[in-house]
């Protein structure tokens, strides 16, 4: 007894010292950016890519009021002039997208918040304008900061005070209760304090059994969802078939599935000499794990996968967090980290025994080899997932190991197309099946009326080219002047009908690393190569 009460006087402790250090950190300031909200506004022109996995459709115009859908109306065919007969009349604001492509606001189903204070050392603001500069609108939060932070910034973005995404909640579990979860009464109580603080959700790490189950039946009753990493130092009892079957609603990454998957064994081959405090064990190690699973389409597969299906379940794989692992030259070396990355990211990036993630102590061709194999394994078992019906959603993780707020999230979905999902199915995961998720699929993740108008604009077609929608848009050549160009980029984000010009939130983000570089004694930019308005100059010999 000694023994629990001083581990609670401890634990007491560090929390105490949590929720100070939250008290402390720094907040979104207020929204000077956006034009809106408008009485009417009116989208002229656009193609529309609605988010149901429908194929687009243009030209339509679309009409907001009150910062929702009023009327999507279609007034031509492609390669006609618009018939103005038909068009909705003039709106107080009226945004020319003639030519444009319309998609629904993104949702990002794994977002962590930082801020000064924070390891990383980068201000929130930095966040949110890289998110809403690639078109998210919508992100779930799975516990950053503190419960009550995240709850003020949840209903400063709800009322646009800020210029941030729309806020979903599912704090960690255990997060600011002010003692530890030992027993199943302490995780129920748990879980009810959570939703009186307005959360929707809970995000696990793993438990013990009673502790999960009580946890899980508690969030049913109270109406939470809830989602999952399924860490191994808790994966052995509770993998991801287990925790579904327990009321589990999403999982996170893919930690737990292969676990279920396992037929001769029920503990992963580690080495005798792993530990899992040694990042590079825990990384290198978890890029083996898929081949030592049911191969795929095999009758353990395919009953793992049925079961998950007919539970409801949804799995958001963030392909993107782990994809240093199997290419780590080319993840940290993407051009956007020359131009948007803040130093103090860049030092959190780099090889280190204590920063979550900065595992790289000596990462060898052995260890990309084999998390190329597991990435094929991996997203086999997700293609077929979606294929069957199964619900799978689009999460980025961004902050860690080379990825990248907003760019990462568009890596996701270029990660997804490569697993096998057609152009229209990744959009579908980004914003409809996302809402889904998180049950808010009658105010937005499609362009309908009656929603919330939450759209992402793009002058080029992200079907034929998802690099369309990076920051640094997408090279192509201009056959007239043989010059070649950048071209994309998000150019409009709306949110509840305010219209953020997409670039500018970038010129800000640029200016707040080019502050920061010059704080730390760097020149603005370290590679000066990418600079993305001189690109025919800098292809040249000898650059």
């Amino acid at each position: 007894m000694r023994i629990l009460a001083r581990l609670t006087a401890v634990l007491l402790i560090a929390f105490l010292a949590v929720n100070a250090r939250a008290q402390e950190m720094d907040r979104a300031p207020d929204r000077s950016e956006g034009e809106g909200p408008f009485d009417q506004l009116v989208l002229r022109g656009a193609t529309l890519i609605d988010g149901t996995g429908a194929p687009p459709i243009g030209p339509v115009d679309i009409v907001v009021e009150g910062g929702r859908i009023a009327q999507i109306r279609t007034v031509g065919y492609p390669g006609t002039p618009i018939r103005e007969e038909d068009r909705p009349d003039t709106g107080s604001r009226e945004l020319d997208v003639e030519g444009m492509y319309v998609l629904p606001g993104f949702v990002d189903m794994h977002g962590h918040q930082h801020t000064r204070q924070s390891g990383q050392g980068v201000p929130v603001e930095y966040v949110h304008k890289l998110w809403m500069a690639h078109g998210i609108t919508t992100t779930r939060d799975v516990g950053s900061v503190g419960v009550d932070w995240l709850m003020e910034h949840k209903a400063r973005s709800a009322a646009s005070e800020i210029t941030a995404p729309r806020m979903v909640a599912f704090p960690r579990f255990g997060q600011n209760f002010g003692r530890p979860i030992v027993t199943p009464e302490d995780a129920r109580a748990w879980v009810r304090f959570i939703k009186e603080k307005g959360a929707e959700g809970i995000k696990f790490f793993g438990a013990p059994p009673e502790i999960m189950k009580a946890a899980l039946d508690e969030a049913g009753l109270q109406g939470l969802r809830t989602t999952m990493h399924h860490a191994q130092l808790a994966v052995t009892r509770m993998n991801a078939l287990q925790s579904a079957s327990h009321g589990l609603t999403s999982m996170e990454h893919w930690y737990g599935l292969p676990e279920a998957l396992f037929e001769d064994r029920i503990v992963q081959h580690y080495p005798l000499d792993y530990n899992y405090q040694n990042e590079q064990h825990r990384f290198g190690e978890a890029g083996r794990l898929w081949k030592q699973a049911a191969p795929p389409f095999s009758d353990h597969w395919n009953a793992v996968m049925d079961s998950l299906i007919a539970l409801d379940f949804t799995i958001v794989p963030t392909f993107v967090a782990y994809l240093a692992s199997r290419d780590l030259m080319r993840q940290s070396r993407n051009i956007w980290h020359a131009l948007y990355t803040m130093p103090s990211l860049w030092e959190f990036y780099r090889p280190s025994r204590r920063a979550h993630g900065s595992y790289w102590f000596y990462w060898t061709t052995e260890d990309e080899v084999d998390w190329r194999e597991n990435y094929r394994l991996w997203m086999t078992f997700i293609n077929e997932y979606k294929n069957r019906g199964g619900r799978v959603a689009l999460g980025s993780d961004s902050g860690y190991i080379y990825n990248l707020y907003g760019f990462g999230y568009i890596q996701e979905m270029e990660l997804m197309r490569e697993a096998g999902f057609h152009p229209l199915e990744v959009i579908w995961s980004a914003t409809l099946k996302g809402a889904e998720a998180i049950g808010l699929d009658q105010e937005v993740g499609s362009i309908q009326v009656g929603k919330r108008a939450d759209f992402v604009i793009v002058e080029e077609n992200p079907l034929e080219n998802l690099k369309v929608l990076f920051g640094t848009g997408a090279l192509k050549l201009n056959d007239e002047t043989g010059q070649v160009e950048r071209v994309g980029g998000v150019k409009y984000t709306i949110k509840d009908g305010i219209i953020y010009d997409a670039k500018a939130l970038l010129a800000d983000v640029r200016a707040m690393v080019d502050a920061a570089r010059a704080d730390a004694g760097l020149p603005p930019t370290p590679m000066p190569m990418f600079i993305e308005t001189n690109w025919p100059e800098i292809i040249q010999p000898g650059h």
